[in-house]
């Protein structure tokens, strides 16, 4: 006797493919917490030690303008991450410079003095342009982005290992070493090593607006 397989029995492994596929893009965006509603500065805390340095816009993007001040995560800046995966779209404008710190903590005025930074920089007289280390790894003269222009800003600690990309690709690719001191090598620069802390966005100069959303950050094992 003939035995006929069931009518849409051929469509089971495509059919298993495809949830594999969906089961495969949750897991990538998976984790993500969003920093920055948008709205106001809830979850974040200021130095103000240039007041309103940072504002929101009506168009709901984190204005960072005015001078020297830093903007930590966390309610009281406490934040506290260790591997961690942190994206953003920025936007410079002319003469702008800021940074993205990490591994940080509060402090209540002048340059964090813990973590690394992270430049944001294409037409500031700075040399140390966008995506690069600041002082470890330096993007040089030639900035990966343009004045005015959102792009988007990526950021990967895992172990010892700090990768950084613009619009995806790869500025920075550097595993600290292990007996990475950076009093050796690194000016007025001794905390600039790997250990744990908040994410701290920079203010760096009267003259310098530079535009921030969509920040959101991802804790890895």
């Amino acid at each position: 006797m003939l035995t006929m397989k069931p009518r849409f029995a051929f469509l089971l492994p495509t059919l298993a493919l495809g949830l594999a596929a969906v089961a495969h893009a949750a897991d990538k965006t998976a984790g993500w917490t969003s920093m920055f509603n948008g709205k106001d500065l809830t979850g974040w805390k200021a130095n103000d030690e240039v007041a309103n340095a940072f504002t929101v816009t009506p168009a709901g993007e984190l204005m960072v303008g005015g001078g020297r001040a830093h903007l930590f995560y966390g309610a009281n800046g406490d934040a506290s991450f260790k591997n961690f995966e942190f994206k953003a779209k920025v936007k410079t404008t002319a003469g702008a410079n800021s940074g993205i710190y990490f591994h940080t903590a509060f402090e209540p005025k002048g340059w964090p003095t813990k973590g690394y930074e992270c430049q944001v920089n294409a037409t500031h007289k700075d040399v140390k342009k966008t995506g690069g280390l600041y002082a470890v790894q330096d993007v040089v003269n030639v900035a990966p982005n343009t004045d005015d222009v959102w792009f988007d800003y990526y950021i990967k600690v895992d172990g010892k290992r700090i990768v950084i990309q613009i619009d995806g690709k790869t500025t920075v690719d550097w595993t600290e070493p292990s007996d990475w001191d950076p009093t050796k090598s690194l000016k007025n620069m001794a905390g600039r090593k790997l250990g744990a802390g908040t994410i701290a966005l920079q203010g760096h100069d009267p003259k310098s607006v530079t535009y921030y959303k969509d920040l959101s950050i991802r804790a890895l094992p």
